[in-house]
């Protein structure tokens, strides 16, 4: 056996750990996954952070809708109706209104996003007509709630 190849010798370069190159190439590969991964995440939370303002919105309608049941009519003309939806003015991550159009058969509900999801604004009226008419800060005219910038309204 050579000295180069003795047991003890062997033994040593087992002890040694890691190369740099080795771990330079760790380093690299998960930085790469983290690149790709961390805007998939990011979009995927803020998606279900919008969810909070289709329920609350949903709930308003149904609300609204049961006022216009007992009234026949969803307010004063030109009027907030946040008091008939029982819409809170806040929540975690929007800001709502409601306001009865020129008669006092319309209504208009919006959900503005604030904090992370500033940028971020939903309608709903007494047809069921949903809109979404901000989209990570830029002005859009969907005629329904997106969540994805890839979505379109069917």
């Amino acid at each position: 056996m050579t000295a180069c190849n003795s047991p003890r010798t062997l033994l040593r370069r087992a002890d040694q750990g890691f190369t740099l190159i080795e771990v330079m190439i760790t380093v690299a590969i998960i930085g790469i996954l983290a690149a790709v991964a961390l805007p998939s995440y990011t979009d995927y939370v803020r998606r279900g952070k919008l969810q909070e303002a289709f329920a609350e919105m949903a709930t308003a309608r149904v609300k609204l809708e049961q006022h216009y049941q007992d009234t026949r009519n969803y307010g004063t003309a030109g009027s907030s109706c946040v008091t008939q939806a029982a819409l809170p003015a806040s929540s975690k991550y929007f800001t709502y209104s409601c306001t009865v159009g020129a008669t006092n058969q319309l209504y208009v509900i919006t959900a503005a996003g604030k904090g992370d999801i500033t940028g971020y604004d939903f309608t709903l009226n007494q047809a069921n007509a949903q809109g979404t008419t901000n989209f990570k800060g830029v002005a859009v005219n969907k005629t329904c709630w997106i969540t994805k910038a890839s979505e379109s309204c069917s």
